[in-house]
């Protein structure tokens, strides 16, 4: 699929504000499911913009106003080419005893996604047995956490407690993979917080804004995505812009300031594909 993202996020202030220093992970990553075709960022006010990798190999942008405004406008667009790729086979779950080690990061507590829970339990769900085929352990609960959970936006926040999610069961799709994060460490499969853009045109939800997902791996195969919030597994219409253990590691902009007051903020993101 070839797609133009158009992304625009405008902050304004009801008083000038000063002084501001920010983080953009809005550039989608380059790997085998994508080629990045082009990328732009523009901002009002126009300051310089810096980039680097992060810890986790996403594309951060930062920058810094120093002058007073009260507005603040970050406009994005990426051409970006997903590929379509082949499906893993079914592997017992013993296969990723060698492959714990190298992968802890994605198997211990996060901040968003707490271990001291008995996660399988509290949502309906088994643990995993040992040579219980793991690929369709995962496909039953992304299916099991898609119907026990109602999408809706405005119900929770970025810093709702995931167990507080669960026990509402309304959410937007930060709260599912989180979710499904949860569910998978505890039983032993390291798994990935992923942030980036889906194609609402597929008939799925979360096209609005940012759209989160995760990420499992498969020893042999690397790592195969998981849509909680639409039911499915990862395919052309999602385009990745990065990973981390959770939200907190991918966030798609994050800022101090001085001044400014209560900010009120308008998103709008268009994934459109081109013919």
């Amino acid at each position: 699929m070839r797609a133009n993202i158009h992304h625009i996020t405008e902050y304004r202030y009801p008083e000038p504000a000063f002084d501001s220093f920010n983080e953009l992970r809005l550039q989608p990553i380059e790997d085998s499911r994508q080629t990045v075709l082009s990328f732009r960022l523009q901002l009002e006010p126009n300051v310089p913009v810096y980039s680097h990798l992060d810890y986790y190999g996403t594309t951060l942008h930062h920058f810094h106003v120093l002058e007073k405004h009260t507005v603040l406008r970050i406009e994005t667009k990426a051409l970006v080419v997903t590929h379509a790729m082949t499906q893993p086979i079914g592997q017992p779950a013993s296969v990723l005893e060698a492959h714990k080690l190298p992968n802890i990061e994605y198997l211990t507590t996060s901040p968003r996604v707490p271990l001291e829970f008995d996660w399988a339990s509290i949502l309906g769900w088994h643990q995993l047995e040992p040579e219980e085929d793991y690929v369709a352990y995962l496909d039953g609960l992304n299916s099991h956490l898609h119907s026990r959970f109602r999408y809706q936006s405005g119900v929770t926040k970025v810093d709702t407690p995931l167990l507080e999610f669960v026990q509402g069961g309304i959410g937007v799709c930060q709260d599912y993979a989180h979710a499904m994060l949860a569910v998978a460490r505890s039983g032993g499969i390291p798994a990935r917080y992923v942030s980036g853009y889906v194609y609402a045109g597929a008939d799925f939800v979360g096209a609005e804004a940012t759209h989160a997902w995760l990420e499992c791996l498969l020893p042999g195969y690397g790592w195969l995505g998981f849509d909680p919030t639409n039911n499915t597994r990862i395919n052309e219409s999602h385009i990745k812009i990065g990973h981390g253990r959770d939200y907190d590691d991918v966030p798609p902009l994050r800022g101090l300031r001085r001044g400014g007051g209560v900010e009120s903020i308008g998103v709008e993101v268009s994934v459109d594909v081109q013919q």
